[in-house]
């Protein structure tokens, strides 16, 4: 009998493997097929096509055209994308430090970062690039303008600018560097006892600079940590298993990874003495918080190590590799996918799921399945992290979005740096009434348009009555209301001057702090900050939210 068992499962696992073999040999016929068809269709193309075509162009367009099939994370870069697969891929690129922008016809300059090429060269918000290299760049897209600026490090770009604020053409010979974002972009203490560190991305050494931020302020006298992922779109996984690391023991699993080929399924442990356990930890997080970050965060959830707050995160749990192709391109794939310590996937969307419209299917709360935390408490698989505490993000009023998309807060923060050569410090900056006034002048003389919620109802509400053949006593009364609601949208810069100032704050505190100032001003108004803090003080509030029978808010 026993003997008969063991041939069956002998003749089964033949069988599986004949299938798979099978299997492998007609996918191996299929590309060899339809790889000699696209070749015999190009060569056909190029030999026959009435007009010259560029077969690069046309190669590139359709490898594009097939990965569009997957999903957004599997990526083509041709050879002259190597300085941006550089930039993806390490955090660094050849260039000159700074972010542009589109106003009109040219592009201008955005920002340049602290201590790079543009900084050191005098560049500022709003100056106008009119030629690189001597190539006129008006029209241009930011892309292109990009493309142009960026070069191997100790090269020298020419740029012929506008400053803000002058007319005349004047010329600047800039020389390229190797130009790397930091990790941590701020830290400090926001409180007495508190300390808070923000993690822009997860490149090489995020983790240890982490560490050494958290060290730094351990030794500054805080008892407590806020760990700030928002917009952070993640990086390498290690870090991300070694940043948990720093707050949880030895031997932790982190995260694990499960993908078609047996070798994609891996488990990620911590591996070394963390520093500190015990020290209450909040990790703020929102929907552009991916990948890493939702390790990070979901880990710390999972393992009840701290609480987290904010938003439900993007939602990215596909693992990528990059894989070498032949003339120096590449292939960055994706292979796997990523599961956190409660057994939960990160991932939000099916790419391989389409409706009937091709759109890919993302998973829909209601069908979300219940996994448990260390303690016990229950989460769920929503895709992304759902925060312990859920904050509500701030919308912008409808006249404060036309003046983003119009770019007049950027303008008056330029034109204030104009007249004022310095403020205080980024934390002690206060946009007064009074520069409120000097700023409601400056709108004067603007053009906005915009639409209210309400203008666009009483449109279709105008229809409903045209359709309807009603009197002209209802015309007469939408007539009346329009003339209402437009006395209301004449105080919109009043009713949403606390939402104004607080941006042109921010916008003011950069032209002269750049991003540490930025972010160092914001941390004074931020609502998830104010709850992070709040929640620090109440240890009682805190601990409760860890236990098992604790409700998210």
């Amino acid at each position: 009998m026993k003997h008969k068992k063991r041939n069956v499962w002998i003749i089964i696992s033949f069988v599986l493997l004949t299938s798979l073999s099978i299997g492998f040999v007609r996918n191996d016929f299929e590309i060899a097929k339809n790889l000699d068809i696209y070749a015999t269709l190009l060569r056909q193309l190029n030999e026959n096509y009435v007009d010259d075509i560029n077969v690069s162009d046309l190669v590139e367009g359709s490898i594009k055209a097939m990965l569009n099939k997957m999903d957004p994370y599997t990526v083509f870069y041709p050879e002259s994308q190597m300085e941006e697969f550089k930039l993806l891929t390490t955090g660094h690129y050849g260039g000159i430090g700074a972010t542009i922008l589109q106003e009109e016809e040219y592009v201008v300059v955005s920002e340049p970062y602290e201590g790079t090429p543009a900084y050191k060269s005098g560049l500022q918000a709003g100056d106008k690039i009119v030629k690189v290299n001597d190539k006129d760049v008006k029209n241009k897209t930011v892309s292109d303008v990009s493309a142009l600026l960026r070069g191997q490090p100790g090269t020298t770009v020419k740029l012929d600018i506008i400053p803000y604020g002058r007319k005349s053409i004047i010329s600047k010979n800039i020389v390229r560097e190797e130009i790397k974002f930091p990790n941590v972009t701020y830290s400090g203490k926001v409180s007495d006892d508190i300390g808070y560190i923000y993690l822009s991305q997860f490149m090489e050494n995020a983790s240890l600079d982490v560490k050494n931020a958290f060290l730094a302020l351990k030794e500054e006298g805080i008892n407590s940590l806020i760990l700030d992922l928002r917009g952070n779109g993640g990086g390498l996984l290690n870090e991300a298993v070694d940043l948990v690391n720093l707050f949880v023991d030895k031997g932790e699993l982190i995260v694990s990874t499960k993908g078609k080929l047996a070798d994609k399924n891996q488990l990620y442990y911590t591996r070394n003495e963390p520093i500190d356990t015990k020290i209450p930890l909040i990790v703020l997080v929102d929907a552009y918080s991916a990948s890493a970050s939702e390790i990070v965060s979901g880990a710390i959830q999972d393992l009840d190590r701290g609480v987290v707050v904010g938003q439900r995160t993007y939602g990215k749990g596909l693992v990528q590799n990059v894989l070498p192709l032949s003339y120096n391109t590449k292939l960055k794939v994706t292979v796997s996918k990523y599961y956190i310590p409660s057994g939960r996937c990160i991932q939000k969307i099916d790419y391989s799921d389409k409706d009937s419209s091709g759109n890919s299917k993302s998973k829909i709360d209601s069908n979300a399945v219940a996994f448990k935390t260390k303690n016990g408490r229950t989460v769920y698989d929503y895709g992304g992290v759902e925060p312990d505490i859920v904050i509500t993000p701030e919308t912008y009023s409808t006249i404060l979005l036309a003046m983003l998309e119009k770019r007049i807060i950027f303008n008056y923060a330029n034109e204030f740096k104009l007249k004022n050569n310095k403020i205080p410090s980024a934390k002690d900056f206060v946009f007064t009434n009074e520069m409120y006034d000097d700023f409601l002048a400056y709108v004067a003389n603007q053009h906005i348009e915009y639409e209210t919620f309400t203008e666009k109802q009483i449109k279709s509400l105008e229809q409903s009555v045209k359709d309807d053949k009603f009197s002209t006593e209802v015309n007469k009364e939408i007539k009346e209301l329009k003339e209402a609601v437009q006395k209301e949208k004449n105080n919109d810069l009043q009713r949403y001057k606390k939402e104004i100032k607080e941006l042109l704050t921010l916008e003011i505190v950069n032209r002269y702090y750049y991003q540490k100032g930025r972010i160092e001003a914001s941390l004074q108004i931020d609502p998830e900050m104010i709850k992070a803090k709040e929640l620090l003080h109440n240890p009682h509030e805190y601990s409760v939210l860890l236990k098992a029978n604790s409700k998210k808010k």
